[in-house]
């Protein structure tokens, strides 16, 4: 559980290097010595496809496969954005909304297009993040802990900021509305975003959890 440096690890099952970064950020508020890994830091292994229809379940898939692949203490989430005018969509699908690849540019030119014709007032979103924690036990068992987080907001005409990833650059979300300014969350710089992010609110929530079974390994 530890490597050379006696630094707990855990596993994250993602190679976005930005995800990763943002959970190291804040896992180790709780767990000083943390050390987060990703898919390129462990040995290759067949990815699950997301085939679940929920956020949960997707982020449980992965996080079984992350156990039982590296032996490890893993993290998977999964999270999108929900539009309204959209019921909901593109929700679950936010990742390969314009198509199969991860391509943020392409799933944001989509959603506006989508958008175009729909007036201010009815362009309220909210991101949603499933957090999902197993770890080894007994013979071949794992136990599971899994934590939700929500942003509400709204998706805007225009792309802007170079911060963040995914719909970041469309999406304002209400609380930094309310504190008297208009930033995306892809202009927020990383602590005011993981103060309100789905992502923040989410990894708070199982950070406790995470931080009483690693010290206890």
């Amino acid at each position: 559980m530890t490597d050379g440096d006696q630094r707990v690890q855990v596993f994250v099952a993602s190679r976005n290097a930005k995800k990763i970064a943002e959970m190291q950020r804040l896992l180790e508020q709780h767990v000083p010595d943390i050390q987060v890994l990703g898919l390129d830091d462990v040995a290759p292994y067949d990815e699950p496809a997301e085939t679940e229809p929920t956020f949960e379940g997707n982020a449980l898939i992965k996080v079984r496969a992350g156990v039982a692949a590296t032996g490890l203490p893993s993290i998977a989430d999964d999270s999108g954005l929900c539009v309204d005018a959209l019921n909901g969509m593109p929700g679950v699908l936010s990742a390969r909304w314009a198509g199969t690849a991860k391509d943020d540019a392409a799933n944001n030119d989509l959603l506006l297009q989508q958008l175009e014709d729909v007036p201010d007032e009815r362009r309220g979103a909210h991101f949603t993040c499933a957090v999902a924690f197993g770890y080894p036990v007994g013979a071949g068992g794992i136990s599971e802990h899994v934590v939700h987080g929500e942003m509400r907001g709204r998706v805007i005409r225009e792309l802007r900021g170079d911060g963040g990833f995914g719909y970041d650059v469309l999406f304002v979300a209400d609380d930094t509305v309310a504190g008297g300014d208009c930033h995306t969350s892809a202009e927020l710089d990383p602590d005011a975003k993981d103060a309100i992010s789905h992502r923040g609110k989410a990894l708070r929530a199982i950070a406790p959890v995470v931080a009483d079974v690693l010290t206890g390994l």
